[in-house]
């Protein structure tokens, strides 16, 4: 799988090729849940980049970035792996107006659901998160506050809640290792950096996320993952 992203990516498969290499790998982590016997099974989230890169990929704006976007920061490890430093991209940051050209786990739900007779999850990411995707230099002329950003992503991740409710999805999770990584002082004052101070960030987090969960019938178990 890994191997067919880079020779999609440098041109040298088809989009065909790919897409039955990337739905058998889908398959593949399937069978392999099911075989364990666990009653709620994902896509092992094979279509994507990075857990949260269905968003940039399905939504027009975010500018140009790299897997480095969603990877940077200091990592520790133990003695075996040892630790791992990236700097956030100096040109990260949302640059036009966002505009959703597809959904963005609709093939991904659709796909799961009809491979498996078990609970199919799919995943989104907290709109929260996205704090990451905006900078005050490069984003100001479309978005001149966080909050209004913030506005639009919960907007798109609101809309997508309800297209996966009426797709037949029963378990949605949204994912927020963010607010678990806080306890880390570099991470905390980022977020203090861009939001001005840590309680509003929180206060406006919550707000965000649970207008996201809102969206979701009520018959739709949602799972939030730190």
């Amino acid at each position: 799988m890994l191997a067919a992203q880079k020779q999609f990516a440098a041109g040298e498969l088809s989009a065909p090729a790919f897409k039955k290499i990337e739905d058998g790998a889908v398959e593949e982590a399937v069978r392999l849940q099911e075989d364990a016997g666990l009653e709620i099974v994902t896509d092992g989230e094979m279509r994507r980049q990075s857990f949260q890169s269905q968003m940039t990929a399905a939504v027009e704006g975010f500018g140009e970035h790299t897997l480095d976007a969603f990877l940077w920061g200091e990592w520790r490890g133990h003695a075996g792996v040892g630790n791992w430093s990236k700097e956030r991209p100096a040109t990260l940051g949302v640059v036009g107006k966002l505009r959703r050209r597809r959904h963005l786990s609709a093939e991904e739900f659709s796909y799961l659901r009809a491979r498996t007779r078990q609970t199919a999850k799919i995943t989104l990411p907290s709109p929260s998160l996205w704090v990451n995707f905006w900078s005050r230099e490069r984003s100001g002329h479309v978005y001149p506050t966080l909050e209004s950003f913030l506005a639009e992503v919960t907007e798109i991740l609101g809309d997508e809640v309800r297209e996966l409710a009426r797709l037949g999805a029963t378990y949605i999770q949204i994912d927020a290792p963010h607010y678990a990584l806080l306890i880390d002082p570099q991470t905390r004052a980022f977020y203090e950096q861009q939001a001005g101070s840590l309680e509003r960030w929180l206060e406006r987090s919550i707000e965000v996320d649970n207008a996201v969960i809102g969206a979701a019938p009520r018959d739709v178990t949602i799972g939030f993952h730190l």
